[in-house]
């Protein structure tokens, strides 16, 4: 049972997942089998934004093993916004 007002504590995949991206990298499932060893980083990212971290998604266009173009989701999170002076 969840308890409420506690945060989640992260399982190792979305610990490296989550650090990749915090280090200031972009993501995408390509990225994360072969870098991560995450199979299923959709998965992994959809936990993440259930846990309140702003992921943000770009469509990028690839190429396929038959060299035809596919798009997919590249992850990210947003840059921080320098504090502005009251």
């Amino acid at each position: 049972m969840k308890q409420q007002g506690l945060i989640p504590e992260l399982n190792p995949q979305q610990t490296r997942l989550l650090a990749h991206l915090q280090a200031g990298h972009s993501l995408t499932r390509i990225d994360a089998w072969a870098r991560l060893g995450i199979l299923e980083a959709p998965a992994r990212v959809c936990e993440l934004r259930s846990m309140g971290y702003p992921i943000k998604t770009e469509r990028v266009t690839v190429r396929n093993r038959y060299d035809e173009p596919v798009q997919i989701a590249r992850w990210s999170l947003p840059a921080a916004q320098p504090e502005q002076p009251l």
